[in-house]
């Protein structure tokens, strides 16, 4: 048992401090806090990241469907007024084909 007290009682010697040790481990908490804080910032650089592409996304598809109503609207305008200049050339066209009808007759009559 003598072996192991003696070992024991060098293990629990109090010994001086390496030199620099101190310094080191202020430099390792120093580090440690600074990565941190760069995680840290890095994290809300990401989320504020993320939010700026859902407003944007967001803001995309509104205006697309902005656009695509615009767009509808424009169609049916168009497909108004060509149906209005068809009922005005069909309706040029009866009276062309009543006055050749007329012609026609009169031609026949003599």
């Amino acid at each position: 048992m003598d072996d192991f007290e003696q070992e024991l009682r060098q293990a629990m010697e109090r010994r001086p401090a390496p030199p620099r040790l101190k310094s080191k481990v202020m430099d390792q908490r120093s580090r440690r806090k600074t990565q941190r804080f760069w995680s840290r910032t890095l994290l809300w650089q990401r989320l504020a990241a993320g939010l700026v592409l859902a407003a944007v996304s967001a803001g995309g598809v509104t205006w697309r469907n902005y656009h695509n109503d615009e767009t509808r609207r424009e169609g049916e305008v168009a497909r108004e007024q060509v149906m209005t200049a068809l009922r005005i050339t069909s309706h040029a066209l009866n009276q062309v084909n009543t006055q050749l009808a007329a012609t026609r007759r009169r031609a026949d009559k003599e």
